[in-house]
């Protein structure tokens, strides 16, 4: 008797209603995100040697120094072009972008790190949290799902809270926010204003968009962490304020030069973030 392959015979014994055509299975759907978010806008000039570059409802923010550039964010993922398009109008070759800093690992800030990294060469540096979230290109995100995916990234460099990045005598300074990520970070600099030092804020979201925000598994001590970063934006060094999207801070980047004329201050900013957490908390 003639033995057949396990596969071909299991594949001959199965009904033939098995192997009837069944309905099609789904597209693809990506997500689609807000028409403002994908506006590209020219370099909007914050202070002496800070540059907002990315779109007209997205921070990216560049900082020239003598030793090389700084990025902090590249907003959706299809934004690598449009990023490098606005360095080359700065005078910034991909090359001489030295560190990516992170404010927080979602795709609409996250997106594109991996693509800018292997295009130009920098260093990408964050905490943690946010590490292990861009390597695994926001999948499993504890709020999210696998909802908003992209290219992951691998840090270079783990940051801790209250250690400083030193580039070009430009001096960054990590401050840990926890709440609308476990690794949210807001940074701080001192850069110039027609030579006189101006310090500048660049604070993540403290949102907490459809979040369970009580008894939530994957997030337990979240209120508790929302409450501690209220406080740390009410402490930061804090002239200009910048947040991942600009007009929870008052920002219009689409206004040119009248663009930060309603910014908010950093106790503003954490204030109308607590009474919003406050409301939800109620309901």
């Amino acid at each position: 008797m003639r033995i057949l392959p396990l596969a071909f015979a299991l594949a001959t014994a199965l009904p033939l209603a098995a192997h009837a055509a069944g309905p099609a299975l789904p597209q693809l759907r990506a997500y689609t995100v807000d028409a403002s978010w994908l506006q590209p806008i020219a370099p909007l000039q914050i202070a002496d040697h800070t540059w907002q570059i990315g779109t007209a409802d997205l921070t990216a923010l560049l900082v020239q120094t003598p030793q090389g550039a700084v990025l902090l964010d590249g907003g959706m993922p299809q934004m690598a072009d449009h990023l490098l398009h606005n360095l080359q109008l700065r005078g910034v070759a991909p090359a001489d972008l030295r560190v990516i800093l992170l404010s927080h690992a979602h795709a609409d800030h996250a997106g594109p790190v991996a693509e800018l990294k292997r295009r130009t060469g920098a260093r990408v540096l964050a905490n943690a949290e946010s590490a292990v979230l861009l390597a695994r290109g926001g999948t499993d995100d504890l709020h999210f799902g696998d909802r908003f995916t992209y290219a992951p990234a691998q840090v270079d460099r783990i940051i801790m809270d209250g250690e400083t990045v030193d580039v070009g005598g430009m001096r960054f300074t990590a401050h840990f926010t926890p709440g609308h990520t476990p690794g949210s970070t807001a940074w701080t600099w001192t850069d110039t204003r027609n030579g006189t030092p101006v310090r500048i804020a660049y604070a993540d979201s403290l949102s907490a968009p459809g979040y369970a925000l009580k008894d939530n598994p994957r997030y337990p001590h979240l209120v508790e962490d929302f409450r501690r970063s209220f406080a740390t934006v009410r402490a930061l060094p804090c002239d200009v304020l910048l947040t991942p999207h600009p007009g929870a801070s008052g920002w219009d980047y689409a206004a040119g030069s009248k663009a930060g004329d309603k910014a908010m201050t950093c106790g503003a900013y954490a204030d109308a973030a607590e009474q919003k957490l406050d409301a939800a908390l109620t309901r």
